[in-house]
C-alpha cells in the first residue's frame, strides 16, 4: 500500500495518533487553553506539520507493560534527583574540578524508537548529555562530567545500558523483549559457571 494512496495517508495517522496526541497537547499547553476550539486547530496544525515535514512513520511497538513503566517512572525521577545532587556538589566542591568525558555506548536492542527513548532519558538525567548519535551501528556518544578514570567511564556506559533495558521492558516490542529476556538468562547461566 503506497503511502500516497488515501488509504496509506490514514494508515500513516493512524499510526501516528500518539505523536499527533502530544502534539495537540502541546498546542494547547502553548496557548494555555484547554477547550474544544484549540484542540481542533491543534489537531489541524498536527496534521499539516505531520504532512509537510515528512518524517518517516515509527511504529510503536504495540506493547505497554504497566508495571515496568511505573518502575522506570519512579527509578527516573530518582535517578533526576541524585544527577541534580550530585552535579551541585560537583559544582561547588572547589578542591576539584570535576572529570568530563565523551563516551561511546553500544545499544544492544536499539531500533529508532528505542535510540530515541534512551537518548532522552540520558540527556534528562543532570551530568550527562547525548552529543552524537550512530543511527545505523546504534550507538550513542554522551559528554558526561563527574568521571575521573576508566572504571567511572564505564560506569557511565553501564548506566545508559541498565537505562535501554528499563525501556525495553517497559515499551520494547515483543521481539526486543524476548532477546533481552535470552541476554539476561544466557548471564544468569554463564556467571553460575
Amino acid at each position: 500500500m503506497s503511502p500516497d494512496t488515501p488509504r496509506g495517508v490514514l494508515r500513516d495517522i493512524w499510526l501516528q495518533m500518539p505523536f499527533l496526541a502530544w502534539l495537540i497537547l502541546l498546542w494547547m499547553l502553548v496557548w494555555n487553553q484547554f477547550t474544544v476550539l484549540s484542540f481542533v486547530s491543534g489537531f489541524v496544525v498536527a496534521i499539516f506539520v505531520t504532512r509537510v515535514f515528512r518524517l518517516p512513520t515509527i511504529e510503536l511497538s504495540g506493547r505497554v507493560n504497566v508495571w515496568y513503566g511505573f518502575l522506570f517512572i519512579v527509578q527516573f525521577l530518582w535517578a533526576i534527583v541524585r544527577g541534580a545532587v550530585a552535579v551541585t556538589y560537583q559544582v561547588f566542591d572547589f578542591r576539584q574540578q570535576p572529570g568530563a568525558a565523551i563516551i561511546g555506548v553500544d545499544l544492544r536492542y536499539a531500533d529508532d524508537l528505542i535510540m530515541t527513548h534512551v537518548s532522552v532519558t540520558a540527556s534528562l538525567i543532570p551530568g550527562s548529555l547525548v552529543v552524537e548519535t550512530d543511527r545505523d551501528r546504534g550507538i550513542l556518544y554522551l559528554h558526561v562530567i563527574g568521571v575521573r578514570d576508566l572504571d567511572e567511564v564505564e560506569e557511565q556506559r553501564q548506566s545508559v545500558l541498565r537505562w535501554e533495558r528499563r525501556i525495553v521492558r517497559a515499551l520494547g516490542s515483543p521481539a526486543q523483549y524476548r532477546a533481552l529476556k535470552a541476554d539476561e538468562r544466557a548471564e544468569r547461566t554463564g556467571g553460575a559457571r
